[in-house]
């Protein structure tokens, strides 16, 4: 049987302050609690995990451009870039896969401005305000559509 590709995780601006940075709003577990637990979901579902947090956009952009052909699906926080980035929007069509948006708190009960997202509509599903267990629910998520083969998959 063949090796999946691997499931991209991809964090935004300041999630790599995750534990530190507003722990009222954001809790006390950090990136590396996030990472460690979605491998160990995508593993168990039989995804290995590539994960990337970066707080430069056309970083970000690269690595999305370079996930097509080479990605299963992506789970991705794009931190404030959700709310401002149509760059960022424009280049998660390219890989041509599955993606989960996810947020680490409820953005809706927060100020106005976060309310908007430029990557849900292209997203295949948003999770919001379940704190770091919302990766493993977007991880499990797009190993579901890969599963049921469905428009992405």
């Amino acid at each position: 049987m063949a090796t999946a590709l691997p499931i991209l995780l991809l964090n935004g601006p300041n999630l790599n302050t995750l534990g530190v940075r507003q722990p009222d709003v954001y809790g006390a577990d950090t990136l590396d609690d996030v990472v460690t637990t979605a491998s160990r979901v995508a593993e168990g579902l039989g995804y290995p995990l590539t994960a990337r947090q970066t707080n430069h956009e056309g970083v970000m952009i690269d690595w999305i451009h370079e996930a097509r052909g080479a990605v299963s699906g992506i789970v991705i926080n794009p931190g404030a870039w959700t709310h401002t980035s149509v760059a960022l929007r424009d280049a998660l069509v390219v890989p041509e896969v599955p993606i989960v948006e996810v947020h680490i708190s409820n953005v809706f009960a927060r100020e106005e401005f976060r309310h908007h997202s430029y990557v849900s509509p292209i997203a295949s599903g948003v999770i919001a305000g379940c704190g770091i267990a919302g990766y493993d629910y977007a991880v499990r998520q797009i190993a579901a559509i890969l599963a049921a083969g469905g428009p992405e998959g």
